[in-house]
């Protein structure tokens, strides 16, 4: 049974037009910044096991994967065709748009890692989708979220666009422990700001949940 954890305002997002329609085009682009990309990287290769089949959803043209660990199968989900075919670590992959349909076409255990990088902002029935998620994954299978404060601000729901970033934490964490996961572990990393020739510029913080299923 899946448990509700937002009311109906909270789904709502400012821009309600189809999000197919908003990544139909391309983004060969970092949303993300260099410091941030390392450290996923990390976690990474701290986290996930040689010879395991990785699913990465809701991703781009790269998966920010450790090159030098074996990995027995990575598949990829999103929403635009030219970035899925570009990402390397892809063995498949599918498009599919959560906010209209939560069900993942794969078998029950079936995963042993599922990945979710920049993408969570962007939910709308983040319960349904993470039943899904602890349905796919195996045994002691692992789903780790990682964001940081930068978002398409009129594709995210409100209870995003409303949440300071410690409330965002609290949010994602209510959700995996009332629908299949226990207790997540919480990475929280803030780099000093870097300076410049014109001025400081400021470095993405870092926020990664890391959870097994119940």
């Amino acid at each position: 049974m899946v448990l509700e954890v937002l009311n109906n305002y909270q789904r709502k997002k400012l821009d309600e037009t189809n999000d197919e329609e908003f990544y139909s085009e391309p983004k060969f682009v970092y949303h993300l910044d260099q410091n941030f990309r390392q450290y996923l990287s990390n976690v990474y290769k701290n986290e996930i096991s040689e010879n395991s089949t990785i699913l990465d959803l809701m991703s781009s043209w790269d998966s920010y994967l450790p090159e030098d660990k074996k990995y027995k199968k990575v598949i990829g989900h999103g929403l635009n065709k030219k970035e899925l075919e570009k990402n390397k670590f892809f063995d498949n992959y599918w498009i599919q748009n959560f906010n209209s349909n939560q069900e993942i076409p794969l078998n029950n255990k079936s995963v042993d890692y599922c990945l979710m990088v920049a993408a969570w902002q962007y939910l709308q029935y983040p319960e349904n989708l993470t039943k899904e998620i602890a349905r796919i994954l195996s045994k002691n299978g692992k789903i780790i979220i990682a964001f940081s404060n930068r978002a398409f601000w009129h594709k995210a729901p409100n209870i995003w666009t409303s949440s300071t970033e410690e409330e965002r934490v609290k949010y994602v964490r209510k959700v995996l422990i009332t629908n299949g996961f226990n207790e997540p572990k919480i990475i929280k990393k803030f780099t000093e700001p870097a300076l410049n020739i014109f001025n400081f510029l400021s470095k993405d913080p870092f926020y990664c949940l890391i959870a097994t299923k119940e």
